[in-house]
């Protein structure tokens, strides 16, 4: 058995996101309630119980609604960087000193059998983050909620067996949109939210195209669709030469729903 990923789920209503091993079993945010977390877990055959770790990616409620339930019904211990903790510390409420884990931006560190780097990103919280997480020869990268991505970013997850990556929105959808000025100015800013060119830019320079697989995430309901998402990045992707039906698999994540187990 190698390490199996699932997306329990992406959107602006809620993220979650599962990694587990024969020995190591966490969570990637928490975003839903403490209850549809459990449902969505049992869904795939995990038992809530069995979760060893939540890391934290940032603050936003969409991603933390119910890191605090689940840490203390089932004694889980949380990971975050110092000011995450102390922007989401009184929304997720008491957390036992023992469950309060710390981790510094940029230093690779040990959760049993696997290694997990945090690495900044680009968005309007404290100090958001990206995970790249190892196990044995085997790496996983997690963007969501960043405007950009950099070129410290593209050199860590370059080289990913599975990119779980943002693709919020169409800029011409969101431009025409209905949401305030003030909010699609936030969206369309390096601190807001990747666009689906973004994605397809970033994935034309990284993949190799050695059986990648690509799940595009945290798509927008009013600012995007399905189909324009995966179009959109495809197209970048197949512009480097790269067959997406031969070479890589490209897929989405949902927000109301588990994606399959990518088992790697």
């Amino acid at each position: 058995m190698g390490v199996k990923f699932c997306s329990l789920g992406s959107g602006s209503s809620g993220n979650c996101q599962y990694v587990g091993t024969r020995r190591t079993r966490l969570l990637v945010d928490g975003g839903f309630s403490g209850k549809s977390i459990e449902n969505r877990l049992s869904s795939i055959g995990v038992c809530p119980t069995t979760i060893d770790y939540i890391l934290v990616t940032h603050e936003h409620i969409d991603h933390i609604r119910g890191v605090g339930v689940l840490s203390r019904r089932y004694n889980i211990p949380i990971l975050a960087n110092e000011k995450t903790w102390e922007a989401m510390s009184r929304t997720i409420g008491h957390i036992e000193d023992r469950n309060i884990g710390i981790i510094e931006s940029g230093k690779d560190f040990n959760l049993d059998d696997l290694e997990v780097r945090a690495f900044k990103v680009h968005h309007d919280a404290e100090e958001p983050v990206g995970y790249c997480i190892y196990y044995k020869n085997t790496k996983i990268s997690i963007i969501t909620d960043t405007g950009w991505v950099c070129d410290n970013m593209k050199s860590n997850i370059k080289g990913s067996y599975l990119y779980f990556m943002e693709s919020n929105h169409d800029v011409q959808m969101l431009k025409e949109g209905s949401y305030p000025w003030h909010v699609k100015r936030r969206v369309l800013s390096s601190q807001g939210h990747m666009s689906n060119v973004h994605a397809g830019e970033t994935l034309s320079e990284i993949l190799d195209g050695c059986g990648e697989i690509i799940l595009l995430a945290h798509l927008s309901e009013e600012n995007n669709t399905p189909s324009l998402a995966h179009n959109t990045v495809r197209n970048y992707i197949e512009n480097m030469g790269i067959d997406v039906t031969r070479d890589v698999f490209l897929g989405l994540t949902y927000k109301n729903k588990p994606t399959k187990v990518y088992s790697l």
